[in-house]
């Protein structure tokens, strides 16, 4: 049984009285920002475990009436083809996917806008492909002296240039597929076009990290750091907060960096601004919500831990300017966090499995704390065989049982080798998973083994060598926490995914 460290009952009640209070705060119109993800928030449900996914949509399904949507994309993003790495789809794909997902529980996206739009052909691609299924697309453009030439931002050359996103009600919801997106900026950009309009609008951030009020070195915000190692966001102390109230309050760079932007725009539509510093910007209740501190530390190490494999097979993958910086600065937070891969106990398991079959091993820790391990055979892949080995021992069967007959893993073999041109006839997660789902038809040993599927969420496991995509994304939707060494299964110079 995973222990718990997050009440959400609590942070639901308290997340929405504090949403519910800026919103009254401003007449009119509310910009609000919602920062990481808004659908299926993963990383926040990892690293304080109690924490649903799908907390902050049920909060904004209590408002949905008088609320809109608007999507925003890097346009650079776009043309990079971005993955969002929890889910593996492009940032493109992934807005799709959100529309909907919005539209099928009853929320209304009024648009999207590509923010740092600078023609690029893919984004004007998607563009089109957007605006012939019926969605409305706005473009916001680069900015030169973006963030600290206020007075160019907040004027005719900047903000003016931008198209004004057409809105129909009074709270509209702003965000994005990923961080880095300009959910902000456009949020000021509006701010800057309501006023021309005669409209008095206002803005609010709803951004579950870093933590305010936790310790900036705390193991939750330091995760916080490692998910975003890739755009260099770094927490800090909100110097504007401290000067202004005397009181320590974590925040990131980003948003220190903005903060005189937003409060000169405050100051050019209403005379003042309503904020003295970023963290007031925020109706953050999270902090408030953690139950069990250890809890929430342990889970933040662990995933500190598999952003720093991530990024080590993204190296070893996709070799970029970035990719070495990244892991130098995930090497950091670990130092920082007081943690090595030793910590993650599944990785010692598969090494050595790996080692004493010589072979390819994957390793898994199951709810009640026992490392289960799988081998690479004639018949199954390491992970294929984890999968079978995990199951066997949740249902209670001896490992010497088997599940699947080889009279039914040989014909795929076969298939897929002699039919469909794969050159490694070993089956993958995907397919033994079906191999298994046709044996539980006349197989009640089978069919006990397949119950047990969903007992494998939120389980630790990694493999010695580098997964096939298809294996990573079966894992995924398992709801697997996988990692794997950086090594390839053979040393080729294509390895196709």
């Amino acid at each position: 049984m995973c222990k718990i460290g997050f009440d959400n009952d609590k942070y639901l009640e308290l997340q929405s009285k504090h949403i519910r209070e800026r919103i009254a705060k401003f007449g009119g119109k509310l910009y609000l920002e919602f920062g990481g993800k808004l659908f299926d928030d993963y990383h926040a449900a990892r690293v304080l475990p109690g924490f649903a996914p799908d907390s902050k949509l049920q909060m904004l399904l209590q408002l949905k009436d008088d609320a809109e949507i608007v999507i925003a994309i890097n346009a650079s993003d776009i043309e990079k083809n971005k993955v969002r790495g929890d889910l593996g789809i492009t940032y493109d794909l992934d807005v799709m996917r959100l529309i909907d997902a919005f539209r099928s529980v009853g929320l209304y996206v009024g648009s999207v806008v590509l923010t740092r739009y600078e023609s690029q052909p893919s984004a004007e691609l998607f563009a089109n492909k957007l605006e012939n299924l019926g969605v409305k697309v706005y473009r916001h453009y680069s900015i030169p002296g973006y963030p600290y030439n206020i007075e160019g931002i907040v004027s005719e050359s900047g903000y003016g240039k931008n198209d004004y996103i057409e809105t129909t009600r009074q709270l509209v919801i702003v965000t994005a597929p990923g961080p880095g997106s300009g959910k902000m900026a456009t949020c000021l950009s509006q701010l800057y076009h309501e006023n021309l309009r005669g409209v008095k609008a206002g803005y609010a951030k709803f951004e579950t990290f870093p933590i305010w009020n936790i310790p900036l070195k705390h193991p939750v915000n330091l995760a916080y750091e490692a998910a975003t190692a890739d755009l260099n966001d770094v927490n800090m102390i909100d110097p504007f907060h401290l000067e202004a109230y005397g009181q320590t309050a974590v925040n990131y760079n980003r948003d220190v960096e903005i903060f005189p932007v937003l409060e000169a725009t405050f100051k050019k539509i209403h005379g003042s601004s309503p904020y003295k510093s970023p963290t007031d910007m925020g109706v953050n209740m999270a902090g408030n919500c953690i139950i069990d501190d250890e809890v929430c530390r342990e889970a933040s190490k662990q995933e500190i831990i598999r952003r720093y494999y991530a990024a080590l097979c993204e190296q070893k993958e996709n070799m970029n300017s970035n990719s070495t910086e990244v892991v130098g600065k995930l090497d950091l937070l670990m130092q920082q966090a007081g943690v090595t891969v030793h910590d993650r106990k599944v990785v010692a398991a598969a090494k050595d499995r790996a080692e004493q079959t010589g072979a390819p091993a994957a390793a898994m820790e199951l709810p009640n704390g026992k490392i289960i391990t799988g081998k690479t055979s004639s018949l199954l892949g390491a992970s294929a065989a984890l999968i079978l080995n995990a199951l066997k021992e949740l249902a209670g069967i001896d490992d010497k049982v088997e599940l699947i007959s080889p009279s039914i893993i040989e014909p795929v073999q076969h298939l897929k080798v002699g039919h469909l041109g794969n050159h490694n006839p070993r089956l993958h997660v995907d397919e033994v998973l079906i191999a298994l789902s046709i044996s539980a038809v006349t197989s009640e040993t089978a069919a006990k083994a397949l119950s047990q599927l969903s007992e494998l969420k939120d389980c630790e496991a990694h493999s010695s060598v580098i997964l096939s995509m298809v294996d990573s994304r079966t894992f995924k939707k398992l709801g697997v926490n996988i990692t794997c060494e950086p090594q390839y299964q053979v040393k080729k110079l294509y390895h196709a995914k």
